[in-house]
């Protein structure tokens, strides 16, 4: 080989290096989404803001661990036996449920606290501790809800501009060319649809949790009052209203 034509040959090699993996699936995600067009745009990007609240419910409850309840029967039996004391150190006061038995074990052992104002100070504490693990749901739904008619807005958006083509085109109309704009419209219909699955998923999981720590709140304390050693707690009466 001309030692020209070899050097001109490694140069071409150096100047052009070849795509690596990221590069390639960058290059593949613009072409995806210029043939979605804007509404895939805009299903990514909520897609991305879902994805957000989802990794951040997950932390949030994996850091309270409100459902946490194995320790509860022991804190109930040391509260019927009289040993207060014990009870609230079993109790992990940044537990929603927790926090709201360590104010009924608190309160019924003050002499000073009545009992009407004490069931109306549980049910505000439980309401304002539910609304914190509800926060963030409702964009979910939204999310859940919008992500399928935006893909089918999109489908309908992108047939319209295939039937103009073939308008234009007359008799000489390329199958092709339709086949192309449709499978292109329907590509939307399939974005709304993978994104609104996992979230309707996520957002009724998370929703189940906050209705199954709301039913905990509401056992856990009612049974702190329905143990309580003093003859003026025996009065009938939920210690803290189901907030769901």
């Amino acid at each position: 080989m001309d030692p020209e034509v070899q050097a001109t040959t490694i140069e071409d090699m150096v100047s052009e290096p070849a795509l690596t993996g990221a590069d390639l699936f960058m290059s593949k995600f613009q072409e995806f989404m210029q043939i979605g067009g804007p509404v895939v745009w805009i299903l990514t990007g909520l897609s991305i803001i879902a994805l957000t609240i989802i990794l951040m419910k997950l932390w949030q409850f994996a850091l309270m661990r409100p459902e946490s309840s194995s320790h509860l029967d022991r804190v109930i039996d040391n509260w019927k036996q009289g040993e207060s004391e014990q009870a609230i150190a079993l109790l992990k006061h940044t537990r929603p449920v927790d926090e709201l038995v360590l104010m009924s074990i608190k309160g019924l052992n003050s002499v000073n606290t009545e009992l009407a104002t004490l069931k109306e100070e549980l049910d505000r504490v439980a309401t304002l501790r539910l609304n914190q693990l509800r926060a963030y749901l409702r964009p979910l739904e939204v999310i859940a809800t919008l992500s399928p008619l935006l893909g089918l807005l999109g489908t309908v958006l992108g047939m319209i501009v295939a039937f103009q083509q073939m308008e234009t085109a007359g008799n000489q109309v390329d199958p092709s060319v339709l086949s192309g704009g449709i499978w292109q419209a329907l590509l939307t219909t399939a974005v709304g649809l993978a994104v609104a699955i996992p979230v309707v998923m996520a957002h009724n999981w998370m929703e189940r949790k906050v209705e199954r720590i709301a039913s905990l709140m509401n056992d856990s304390v009612t049974r702190i009052f329905t143990s309580a050693r003093e003859p003026v707690l025996s009065q009938e009466g939920t210690a803290v209203r189901h907030a769901a």
